[in-house]
This record gives structure tokens, C-alpha cells and sequence, in this order.
């Protein structure tokens, strides 16, 4: 019998101990045996109904349930209606949810980062791994080849870019999630000679204003702005995909969800 507490110690394992990790099981316990696993960047009550139509008990989600990354400030919805209701289903329902975020980070390589690059077929591509970042060179391509690439790959109809379309792009940036902000992203372009760098989110004054400056400049630099779960979802299938292999007897679901944004 595999309980949610073997799973979540093998999901820990390569890494060591993270103080005050938001990665905890938030509902569940740890002793109940593993009837299905569903693998989510996030817990939407759309993926919670999902699971228990799957008769999966275990949820491993990236992201917070309760739209928040610290537990602490989810209090400040407990008398949200929205807040009650998504809590008393998954209590009523007996779905346990484990999040995964920090540890799959610390995986080297990042975990989230590996999936993305796995999804966008860059593997032999890759140059140098860094904390935060990793960095690709592909054949010279217009920045416009590029984000078709992005969309056919990650499956998505529409991303946002800073720069001419016709910029030649070979050496790239990829940083998944949140880490776009200017500390994270902008000392790239120098230190690692960029043309181009595809982020998931992050602040809109920062990367994005830095590179509308370089291009009025003369420089030949651009930026590709995903979204934050459009960037992160592939590192959660490739999450799944290990899991299924490692608990050949267990069912394993990948659950992506769409955009949350809609373009009006």
C-alpha cells in the first residue's frame, strides 16, 4: 500500500531540507492510502471537481489553493464565499492536496524549468542552467519564427512581446514562473549576450520597459511574455509523467487548465 506520506517523501527526497517551505500537505492525511494522483499547476475548483470525477485523493498542485503563495494570508479570505465553498468541497470530498513548489524548484535541474524546455523541444539547445534562469541557443531565427514556435509547442493561441518582430533571435533567456522582474531577468541581456528572453510574469515596468528602451536605442533585444501558468504547466507534466512511471500501479492524471485571461 503507497500512502500520501511515502509520495511526498519521495517527492522530497533529492533535495535538501527547505526552511520554511510553503510545500506541506494542506489537506489529508498523510497515512491514507493512494487511490489516484492528479498532477496540477493549480487546485481551481474546476481541477478539484475534475479529481473527484477522476476518483483520484491525492492532489500534487504547483501553486496555492487559495490564491496566495504564503498559508498566513489565506486568513485573510476565511469569511469569503468563495474561500468557504472551495473549502468545505475539498473537506467534503476527502481530497488531500499536497503543493509542490519550492522542492521542484531546487531539482536540478529545475524541475519547472525542465518541463518548459522539454515542451518547447530546446533540450540539446541548452548552454548553462542557472538558478533562476536557463539559457538556450537555437539557429538564428525573427523574433515573430520564435513565438510561433512558443505557441504551436506550449499549445497556447496568443502570447505578448516587447520588440520588432523581425529581430534575428538565436541566443534566448528562459526563466518560468514569476521571475521576471528586472533583478531577475535584465542583467541577462549583458552578462549573457541575449537577444531574447521569454519569461512567464512579472512586473510590467521593469523587464518589459528596459527592453521598449534598449530597441529605441538601436538594440536588437526583445522580450516574450507567457503568462504565469502557461510557463509552468509543462513542469507539471513532466511531474506527472515521473510519477506515473515511479507508481506504475496507481492512476496518474495530468490536469492542465486554459488561460485564465481571455483576450477581448
Amino acid at each position: 500500500m503507497i500512502k500520501i506520506q511515502n509520495v511526498v517523501d519521495d517527492l522530497l527526497a533529492p533535495v535538501t531540507p527547505i526552511a520554511g517551505s510553503v510545500d506541506t500537505l494542506k489537506f489529508g492525511n498523510p497515512q491514507t492510502e493512494v487511490k489516484g494522483i492528479v498532477v496540477a499547476f493549480m487546485a481551481s475548483q474546476q481541477v478539484l471537481e475534475w479529481s473527484v470525477a477522476m476518483g483520484a485523493n491525492l492532489i500534487i498542485t504547483h501553486e496555492g489553493t487559495f490564491f496566495s503563495h504564503h498559508d498566513a494570508k489565506e486568513s485573510t479570505y476565511v469569511n469569503d464565499p468563495i474561500y468557504k465553498a472551495k473549502s468545505r468541497f475539498i473537506e467534503e470530498s476527502g481530497l488531500a492536496i499536497y503543493r509542490f513548489h519550492d522542492y521542484w524548484h531546487r531539482y536540478e535541474p529545475d524541475g519547472i524549468m525542465e518541463g518548459l524546455i522539454h515542451a518547447l523541444d530546446w533540450n540539446d539547445h541548452v548552454t548553462e542552467h542557472l538558478p533562476a534562469a536557463s539559457i538556450v541557443a537555437v539557429q538564428p531565427m525573427k523574433l515573430e519564427q520564435v513565438i510561433e514556435h512558443i505557441k504551436k509547442k506550449l499549445g497556447i493561441r496568443y502570447v505578448r512581446t516587447v520588440g520588432d518582430l523581425s529581430t534575428s533571435c538565436s541566443r534566448i533567456g528562459l526563466l518560468a514562473g514569476y521571475r521576471g522582474g528586472g533583478d531577475n531577468a535584465i542583467p541577462l541581456f549583458a552578462n549573457y549576450k541575449l537577444d531574447l528572453i521569454i519569461y512567464g510574469e512579472g512586473p510590467e515596468w521593469e523587464t518589459p520597459e528596459y527592453v521598449r528602451d534598449a530597441v529605441h536605442l538601436g538594440r536588437h533585444q526583445a522580450l516574450v511574455v507567457l503568462g504565469h501558468s502557461e510557463s509552468e504547466q509543462p513542469g507539471m507534466k513532466l511531474l506527472a509523467d515521473r510519477l506515473r512511471h515511479k507508481y506504475s500501479t496507481i492512476p496518474v492524471h495530468y490536469l492542465p487548465v486554459d488561460p485564465v485571461f481571455k483576450v477581448v
